[in-house]
């Protein structure tokens, strides 16, 4: 059975999405921009910060499932632009373990709200 998933420690879903599902095992995350809960987008900044409110954005809708960032089995990672691999990688990287998720990051051409960068997940719970 699908179980919808809701905090207000992380942006509210602004269209016809939740911010993740779950089901008995696994948790599948909407994608999280650099929102913060309050509403504010965090577009101008540096990607190191916007992937940085994105990821708390994802650990805190993995915590209401029952789920942390050691239970993430996948990341996909939207950029706009490559080059801000390697700054949004190094952010990226301290938020997991020693035993990091499979991942995949793909540039596109643009993301919601104008944001640099948009971050989803699959977790076991």
């Amino acid at each position: 059975m699908k179980e919808i998933i809701h905090t207000d420690d992380a942006p509210a879903a602004v269209g016809a999405y939740s911010q993740a599902t779950a089901t008995e095992d696994l948790v599948f995350t909407a994608g999280q921009i650099p929102l913060t809960p309050d509403g504010d987008l965090l577009d101008g900044a540096a990607i190191d910060v916007q992937t940085e409110q994105a990821l708390e954005n994802l650990q805190a809708v993995l915590s209401e499932a029952g789920a942390g960032m050691e239970d993430v089995l996948k990341v996909t990672v939207y950029l706009d632009d490559m080059d801000d691999f390697e700054a949004m990688n190094t952010t990226y990287e301290s938020f997991f373990d020693d035993e990091p998720p499979a991942r995949s990051a793909v540039a596109v051409e643009e993301l919601p709200k104008g944001a640099g960068v948009e971050i989803e997940a699959v977790a076991t719970k």
